[in-house]
């Protein structure tokens, strides 16, 4: 591979991490990273840091687990599982606890997004998309979940025509939203480069 054709393949992975890790760390009681990381100039955003990994509170995940056990339909306990074992990347841990979640109430969205999210970073894109579609039954404009989709298409199944397709959706949805400002940028990226 030549300096030309390895320079797209840089960009995108940039953005990839860029854009994952906004995915994973929004709307987590963790510090999140910030969109306007996205935009740094590409040798900064390179060594941009990733945000700290949580650890598990074994006493906690030993509390909800016992009140999962005692009320096996708590909806809540089984996010809060799953929330723990997600925020830590313990994504093998947290798939059990969303599943259950959705087979629960196949309307939480959020959950169902997250679990698509956890798919993806164990490797399985095609149950990711999946996920992403089944959220997308429940809310057709959930730009969280469209953003990830977009970001799954693009660098799981290399599809860059759809992962264009659904940023272009994300920001005509929520434009000055974080989900819109992180697509925008996206869409930038890739069109500066391709």
């Amino acid at each position: 591979m030549n300096r030309t054709e390895s320079f797209p393949l840089a960009v995108s992975l940039i953005v990839a991490t860029g854009l994952m890790g906004w995915v994973v760390w929004t709307e987590r009681p963790v510090a999140p990273v910030e969109v306007a990381e996205a935009s740094l100039p590409m040798n900064e955003a390179v060594s941009a840091p990733e945000p700290e990994m949580v650890a598990v509170d074994e006493i906690r995940v030993a509390e909800l687990r016992a009140a999962a056990e005692r009320a096996p339909e708590d909806v809540q306990v089984r996010i809060d599982l799953g929330n723990l074992y997600f925020d830590a990347r313990r994504f093998e841990e947290a798939v059990p606890w969303y599943e259950a979640v959705v087979a629960l109430d196949p309307e939480e969205v959020e959950v169902s997004t997250d679990l698509g999210v956890a798919y993806y970073y164990l490797d399985d894109t095609d149950r990711a998309l999946t996920q992403f579609a089944r959220s997308l039954e429940v809310d057709p404009t959930h730009a969280k979940t469209i953003l990830s989709l977009g970001i799954v298409r693009a660098f799981g199944a290399q599809d860059l025509d759809g992962a264009i397709e659904a940023w272009e959706e994300v920001v005509r949805l929520a434009p000055e939203g974080p989900e819109g400002l992180a697509a925008a940028d996206a869409l930038e990226r890739f069109r500066a480069v391709h």
